[in-house]
């Protein structure tokens, strides 16, 4: 059974400081050093090649964002060569706790929440979530309770078996090291709204009900608070900020967003689906696209669109508690369609993991605001010009694929996430011609995710 915001435990630690009175937000803290089926419509390119020229010389004319689910770095490529990770961690205790490995088909969660995050960090500063100590993942409830595989199933790694075909992409383009959460609540609901939009409207944890404006207004959400205090009152989540979406619709630059159905309407993964001026909108019909699936139908039609944003069915997530591990040949099955395509010399591709899912991480976030950051990330850059076999140490978040897009297209900035985010500049090399693409290996190929069973399973409810 997955975790649910109503029936996990209350943690003792996360409490304490869930109610932190307010203080001085420059006292203590770590610094942030390093931080500075669709049809596709016709569209032009020439009134966007100034801002190409300036983001990739014009090559990059599509950008696709894969969001895969809940797994810390340290989690998921334990032990790959040149990248910071760790072989043990220490518990509140003291204890030296060796990491153990579990793979990616458990039927339990780990909490991953704000609270959980406070937990973990188990930091020293006058803010929660600051100057973290990084070993208090012990006190973070997992699901597998007194059957657990192994003494602390918060320290674990997925076994190399699994994960060769994310391997087998770092070996051949680029994992970031230093990619880290915009928002420090690991929810995944938040995480969604800062890949489309730069913030998440001061909210935390996840909603009540549907994730967005099918709730009604009794689907509503907590807000943070300028120190971190949380509850800081409550909204309903359906909202109007300006989203990436928006910037490219006025520039009249196709997108589209491809996202799981329930009952016909999107659901949890669906971010666009708490903007009110899209749910109600045009945008609803033509660019939200379901199912996920439909994306390798539109690589193989010829139908990519400059910007696409896609997430995967429960089965294919990578998330704990949906009892599967097709989660990298999903991911693979995706980067060959657009590799084996006509549009390999045109696209970057973007794979990132929305939360650290409670998952044992070694490196602490910086403090940057109120909102943020959070725990480390993997993120995956795969492109004919990305550098071969680069493991990069640049700090980034979500803001940093946000601004590469808007960079590519002429776009102005969304948020303070992609204002301050790094540009993933470092992982490319323009002057170099495209590289001949080498198909990802996996068990599973584009023809099984293509007609794959309908996975209509809720998964997150974190």
């Amino acid at each position: 059974m997955l975790l649910t915001s109503r029936a996990r435990p209350t943690l003792l630690v996360g409490v304490a400081l869930l109610f932190f009175s307010a203080c001085n937000a420059n006292n203590n803290l770590v610094s942030s050093p390093g931080l500075p089926a669709a049809t596709a419509p016709q569209h032009a390119f020439a009134l966007h090649q100034r801002a190409h020229r300036g983001a990739s010389s014009g090559k990059i004319q599509h950008v696709v964002i894969i969001v895969q689910e809940n797994r810390s770095f340290n989690n998921l490529f334990y032990g790959f060569r040149g990248a910071k990770t760790a072989r043990y961690g220490y518990d509140t205790y003291g204890n030296k706790i060796k990491l153990l490995p579990i793979g990616l088909e458990t039927y339990w969660d780990i909490d991953h929440s704000s609270g959980a995050f406070f937990a973990a960090c188990n930091g020293t500063g006058s803010i929660p979530g600051t100057n973290c100590r990084m070993n208090g993942f012990n006190q973070e409830y997992a699901g597998c309770g007194s059957s657990c595989p192994i003494p602390h199933p918060q320290y674990a790694y997925v076994p190399h078996t699994e994960t060769k075909p994310y391997f087998d992409m770092a070996k051949q383009y680029v994992l970031a090291d230093r990619m880290y959460a915009s928002n420090f609540d690991a929810s995944s609901f938040i995480s969604h709204q800062y890949i489309i939009s730069g913030q998440a409207q001061s909210a935390v944890n996840y909603p009540y009900n549907q994730w967005g404006c099918p709730g009604g207004s009794g689907d509503k959400i907590s807000m943070v608070g300028p120190q971190r205090q949380i509850p800081y009152g409550y909204e309903v989540v359906c909202w109007d900020p300006t989203t990436l979406g928006d910037e490219l619709d006025t520039a009249k630059i196709p997108w589209a967003f491809y996202a799981v159905s329930y009952s016909g309407s999107p659901g949890i993964w669906s971010a666009y689906q708490a903007i009110k001026h899209i749910y109600y909108g045009g945008d609803w019909s033509k660019d939200v696209i379901s199912p996920p699936s439909q994306f390798l139908t539109d690589v193989g039609n010829g139908n990519l669109r400059p910007v696409s944003w896609v997430t995967p069915t429960c089965g294919n997530s990578d998330h704990a508690g949906c009892g599967s591990n097709t989660g990298p040949a999903w991911v693979a099955s995706l980067v060959n369609a657009i590799g084996e395509s006509k549009y390999w010399d045109s696209t970057a591709i973007f794979i990132f993991w929305d939360d650290y899912g409670g998952w044992y991480d070694s490196q602490p976030p910086s403090y940057v605001d109120y909102d943020g950051l959070g725990l480390r990330l993997p993120m995956l850059i795969i492109s004919a010009y990305a550098k071969q076999g680069h493991v990069s140490h640049v700090h980034y978040e979500h803001g940093s694929i946000l601004k590469f897009v808007e960079d590519t297209f002429g776009l102005p900035r969304l948020a303070a996430s992609d204002k301050r985010a790094n540009p993933p500049t470092d992982a490319f090399d323009f002057s170099k011609p495209p590289r001949t693409f080498v198909p990802i290996q996996s068990p599973y190929d584009r023809a099984y995710f293509m007609h794959q069973p309908v996975d209509n399973r809720i998964p997150d409810a974190q």
